[in-house]
């Protein structure tokens, strides 16, 4: 006669905590005794009424395994054990290193941009329609006009020279709203123009994520966005800044030809001179219709040089990463790498290790980065185990 094998009650533990029902499958609510449903205070009874009916301990008294019907009463909700996972349900708002930093938006940095930018050009205006007698005027046009003209040719260092501080009061003030214009060009770069190139980059992947969903497929829409890296291609991005910069010498050279009267010649040569902020001298704006045109032409165009010249510096640097990522790869590992990449001293390299060796190699991160994350570590590991377990965790945020 084979023998049925021994079961035993569940034993139970009674902590007083009970799973409250959620909508959040990963919510934990403890709920007070008192609050207990009236049907788990009835089963409670039904199963100590059936243990005392039970009366000893023989296990011929045991249910059988196949009595369904005594075990269907005992596989009730009922849990009077709280799971692991519920006690990692902290209280967060009493810590701030889990707090990400708020940045400004974009939308934020424009607003901020335009605001300082008037601030700034209506300063300019008023110092120099109140102190005009210190001032050398090659050609007047209207006060107001002449000032606008003057800060935007001094905030983009252009320096045609037509309109200039004659006086040791002026020449101050103009050497400070050089030296602030400064800042507000990078104010502008980082803020206006980023906001509007991310805008221009985020439509383009947004499209051709929308391509993909409808299975098309753009050739020329996959040439310009890098689906890997989620960004339009660096060479895509130089050839527009340098296009821009192209149009912006374009229309300065018709205006200058069709409003100040110059040659072609004339046209393209003061036309580059002022897009590349050099600005020789000999020749600049001088009626009233060019200088509200160079106001706003000279400020975009200087923008636009600046912002080709970071993505030729990007494009080379890009350039210089992606030679060394691929060397790094590719290059068989060696006795004197095994001895570099073994951190822990064991005669052989983990996975871990590797990975940080060969991002070490590319330049990605640095010793200084992987010091500082290993200081992070140790601050959560209190016991010196080598590693973050839950109790870790509950001691930093108790």
């Amino acid at each position: 006669m084979t023998a049925e094998p021994l079961l035993l009650p569940p034993q139970l533990h009674d902590f007083s905590i009970k799973i409250q029902p959620s909508s959040n499958p990963h919510s934990f609510h403890p709920v007070p005794p008192h609050q207990y449903p009236s049907h788990i205070g009835d089963f409670d009874d039904g199963y100590e009424e059936d243990d005392e009916e039970d009366g000893d301990d023989e296990v011929h008294d045991l249910p059988s395994p196949s009595s369904s019907s005594h075990w269907a009463r005992k596989r009730m909700q009922r849990c009077k054990t709280a799971p692991a996972r519920a006690a990692m349900t902290v209280d967060h708002t009493t810590t701030t290193t889990t707090t990400k930093p708020t940045l400004l938006s974009s939308s934020s940095l424009v607003r901020q941009a335009s605001l300082l930018l008037v601030i700034y050009l209506s300063l300019g205006v008023v110092a120099y329609s109140f102190n005009r007698d210190h001032f050398s005027l090659g050609i007047e046009t209207h006060p107001a006009v002449d000032a606008l003209y003057f800060c935007i040719v001094t905030m983009c260092t252009i320096g045609y020279g037509d309109i200039a501080p004659s006086s040791p009061p002026a020449k101050f003030f103009a050497c400070v709203f050089v030296l602030v214009g400064f800042g507000f060009i990078d104010i502008l770069l980082s803020g206006v123009v980023n906001y509007v190139l991310d805008l221009q980059e985020n439509n383009m992947i947004l499209i051709q994520t929308h391509q993909k969903q409808k299975q098309k497929h753009n050739e020329l829409l996959d040439y310009i966005v890098d689906a890997g890296k989620g960004r339009m291609r660096i060479r895509i991005k130089v050839g527009l800044a340098l296009g821009v910069v192209v149009m912006c010498i374009g229309i300065g050279a018709l205006v200058l030809c069709f409003v100040e009267h110059l040659d072609w010649v004339d046209s393209l040569y003061l036309s580059v001179m002022s897009v590349t902020t050099v600005g020789y001298g000999d020749t600049s704006f001088k009626t009233l219709q060019g200088r509200l045109f160079a106001s706003v032409w000279l400020l975009l165009s200087t923008l636009a040089v600046a912002r080709a010249f970071l993505y030729l510096a990007e494009a080379r640097i890009d350039k210089r990463h992606r030679k060394i990522a691929n060397w790094v790869l590719h290059r068989d590992i060696t006795v004197q790498d095994l001895f570099a990449a073994d951190v822990n001293n064991n005669g052989f390299i983990s996975k871990s290790e590797y990975i940080i060796y060969k991002l070490k190699e590319m330049e990605k991160i640095s010793e200084k980065d992987i010091m500082q994350i290993c200081d992070q570590f140790n601050k959560l590991d209190r016991n010196n185990s080598g590693k973050i377990s839950l109790i870790d965790l509950l001691e930093n945020h108790l």
